[in-house]
């Protein structure tokens, strides 16, 4: 319904809310947030120690490169730094959610292929994914035989695969390709480009902490 209801504004890209929101509902984790537009909407107490601050809208798709992230924000700070970024950013909504805890970082996507149809991208993930551009592809859907051959051809397998002792949950990271998959077959008519990047997999589970979406 978040996808139709979006289309039917003329929007053809999502918030991060709201990618996040039709995440949850196809049972793909994500983060904790709150999406404000005064810091007095905040619940306080659902928020840890250290926080982070993103600009929430569908037409700022790229908030690194206009400011839009704040890291690692401790909480007796939280109100100054909402302050700086609600005078950058007046007319958008504020995203804040708390500091994730992560092992490796990996980025799934769904791009629309002209020659193959709607793919499912899996591979390396964090700011160096464009870099090294450590990635495969499949074409959805897929099955967790799939899920489980494309974790293996990456060049970066060996850190999946407990390299110097670094323990990740493989299972979790098949769980969201096989979700994403599903997802994508459902809106296959409507999915240009998705990008969940980073998802933060750790010892035990994953989440995903961005993400963006196109639409046709």
């Amino acid at each position: 319904m978040i996808i139709e209801a979006v289309l039917k504004e003329g929007r053809k890209s999502l918030a991060e809310n709201e990618v996040k929101e039709l995440l949850r509902e196809a049972g793909i984790p994500t983060t904790d947030f709150q999406v404000v537009s005064k810091f007095e909407e905040l619940d306080l107490k659902k928020l840890k120690s250290l926080v982070v601050l993103k600009v929430c809208s569908p037409t700022i798709l790229h908030k690194t490169d206009v400011g839009g992230v704040v890291l690692d924000v401790p909480k007796d700070q939280l109100e100054q730094e909402f302050g700086k970024m609600k005078e950058k950013f007046p007319d958008d909504k504020i995203l804040v959610e708390s500091h994730q805890d992560r092992r490796v970082e990996v980025i799934v996507g769904l791009i629309n292929d002209p020659t193959f149809g709607l793919t499912i991208m899996f591979g390396l993930g964090g700011i160096y994914t464009e870099v090294y551009k450590d990635v495969t592809f499949r074409i959805v859907p897929i099955k967790k035989e799939d899920a489980e051959e494309m974790l293996k051809e990456i060049k970066a397998a060996p850190i999946l695969e407990g390299f110097r002792r670094i323990k990740v949950d493989r299972d979790a990271i098949v769980n969201i390709l096989l979700k994403v998959s599903a997802l994508g077959e459902k809106y296959k008519d409507r999915i240009d480009q998705m990008d969940l990047n980073p998802v933060f997999v750790r010892e035990k589970g994953a989440s995903v902490v961005d993400a963006k979406l196109l639409l046709k």
